[in-house]
């Protein structure tokens, strides 16, 4: 029984002709979803179902999917660049063989301008379309010259000491309160925090073991006192055993969407109407160090930040020297 499985982040997407054998396997894997919109069904990511897969059925593996583990790219990556090229062979209407550099630039044209999808979105198309171009079809396109959209960077969106404040005792739950603590007091991404492991966390050291990272690399960072004696409360609570933020099945951590859903409901109970996301504590974490002076290259270390200029966009953002500068009409108030 053939079946052509690929990894989705915490999921196992499966596709198949349809066969009654294989139905009633993937029926009993328990979390199992069936989506009717393409016809597949998707299973929790763990070793459990992974072996069960191997051992019940030949498995064909997704040339493209292999060929971003090899290059290293992370899940949430894996899972966009997949998306990416999803949604272009159903712009085109036509197998991808086909594909020429009119089609790629009607493509960029219609995301840009139809889509009103952003620079940075676009690029990220890009970029998988020519790595499935290049890898994968073989295809002889040139893309040295070829237009791609403006590198735009916005600042990032930073909180108020004081707004973090309310954020965080606006949340009675404390599995869901630990999670935004440990965020905020060690500059976690949230996929990141997602993905630790009790054994991740050393109290005699004071610090959170962070593996593999964005660039798939490993590095530590600092755990608060503060962040410590919430997680004590925590596992006096939960007890977790492998995960430190299992999710409702507990061999598997709880999923990046749910810990978006709850920053997003913390932030309405606390009143904070600023457009913000999960990743904004992420940014204050560093731009507070930053205005209490920390050296920019430990705050990058905390980071994982590869290079100080990526760092560095914090130094844009920061309030420090900006509340020694006077404004011309307090001047003039004075006189």
């Amino acid at each position: 029984m053939k079946i052509f499985c690929t990894e989705e982040g915490d999921r196992l997407q499966l596709k198949f002709k349809y066969d009654e054998k294989i139905v009633q396997v993937v029926r009993n894997i328990k979390g199992r979803k069936y989506n009717s919109y393409d016809r597949t069904w998707t299973v929790p990511n763990n070793i459990i179902n992974r072996n069960l897969i191997n051992n019940e059925f030949e498995v064909c593996v997704d040339s493209f999917d292999q060929l971003l583990s090899i290059k290293g790219y992370s899940n949430s990556t894996k899972k966009a660049y997949k998306a990416h090229i999803k949604r272009f062979k159903e712009f085109l209407n036509k197998d991808l063989n086909e594909v020429t550099v009119e089609d790629i630039k009607n493509y960029m044209y219609y995301l840009m301008n139809i889509k009103d999808n952003s620079n940075s979105y676009t690029t990220q198309a890009y970029s998988a379309i020519k790595l499935y171009c290049n890898y994968i079809l073989n295809k002889n396109i040139e893309f040295k010259n070829f237009p791609r959209p403006k590198t735009v960077k916005p600042l990032p969106k930073v909180l108020s000491e004081e707004d973090v404040t309310k954020i965080l005792n606006s949340v009675t739950n404390q599995k869901h309160r630990t999670i935004l603590y440990v965020v905020y007091s060690s500059g976690l991404r949230v996929s990141e925090v997602v993905s630790l492991k009790v054994s991740d966390i050393d109290s005699n050291r004071m610090t959170i073991f962070v593996k593999d990272s964005k660039g798939n690399k490993d590095r530590y960072t600092i755990l608060a006192q503060e962040t410590l004696n919430e997680l004590r409360r925590y596992f006096k609570l939960y007890r977790p055993k492998d995960w430190l933020f299992p999710g409702a099945d507990k061999s598997e951590h709880l999923s990046v969407r749910s810990v978006q859903k709850i920053f997003k409901k913390a932030c309405i109970k606390a009143n904070i109407n600023k457009n913000v996301g999960i990743y904004s504590l992420r940014h204050s974490f560093a731009t507070h160090l930053l205005e209490y002076g920390t050296d920019i290259r430990y705050i990058q270390e905390l980071l994982g930040h590869s290079s100080t200029k990526t760092t560095q966009i914090y130094t844009h953002v920061t309030n420090k020297d900006l509340k020694k500068i006077v404004s011309p009409i307090d001047r003039i108030a004075k006189k």
